[in-house]
Formats: C-alpha cells, structure tokens, sequence
C-alpha cells in the first residue's frame, strides 16, 4: 500500500493576512481560494510539490464546534499553540533571512538542536508555529 500527503489543514483567521504570508513571504503557490458565507478556504503548497497541499481554513467553519470551542480554539491561535506546520529547506540560514527581511514573526532563531537537526521558528499571521528545519 502506497500512501501520500495530499493535504493538510491548518486554521487561519485573516485570510488577506494568510494569503500574504504562504504567497509572497514563503513563496508558495495558490492552487484554490474559495469563499462561502463570508469565510475562506485557501490551498496553497510549494510549487515544486504540486501534490502536496496546505489548506488554510477559518476553523469557525468546522462542522459541530460549540461557541465554547471557538473562544478556545482563537485563544491557543493566538497564543501560537493550537496549530503547527513543519517545513525544510537546503539552506536553513538563507530562508531564516528571507523571512526575517519579509517581516515574519520570528520565535527562533537557527539553531543546533540536542537532537540532531538545525531549525528556526516562526509564526505566521494567524499564530500558527512553523519550524523550518535543514535538509540534510
């Protein structure tokens, strides 16, 4: 059985905001921007990796979630611990600038981790955490 990544969800709460950040400030392409009743949904991914997708969507959207739920769900995005998304590159230090010139949130650093790879951190518009770590 042969298994693939073909998308991944992960909350936004400012679309123009998100759009911005995935697009122009890590370069991805936009492969779907949908709106219904005044929400959402954006895919975008890498262009060389047309199969692997990111959907980036309004989590008040979620079928079944309660008021409760959305007051938690917006407080842990705001704090940066609700969503995560782990990206790699070949030049770590090189990206780690990029986006440092292109105004991301920086939260760390590169850095040698204790287990064995070099990361960064930042988070995009939403709060949501992305470690980009070094090919090796």
């Amino acid at each position: 059985m042969n298994i693939n990544i073909h998308s991944s969800f992960l909350p936004q709460d400012d679309p123009d905001a998100a759009l911005d950040f995935y697009r122009d400030t890590l370069g991805f392409e936009v492969r779907n921007d949908v709106g219904y009743n005044g929400m959402r949904w954006i895919t975008v991914g890498p262009v060389d990796q047309p199969d692997t997708s990111i959907v980036l969507y309004p989590p008040a959207a979620t079928p079944g979630i309660t008021d409760d739920e959305q007051r938690t769900i917006a407080e842990m995005m705001a704090k940066g611990t609700f969503g995560t998304l782990l990206l790699a590159t070949e030049d770590v230090d090189g990206t780690f600038e990029r986006l440092q010139a292109n105004d991301a949130e920086v939260v760390q650093e590169p850095t040698d981790q204790p287990y064995g790879v070099r990361d960064c951190a930042f988070r995009d518009p939403a709060g949501n955490m992305l470690r980009i770590q070094q090919v090796r």
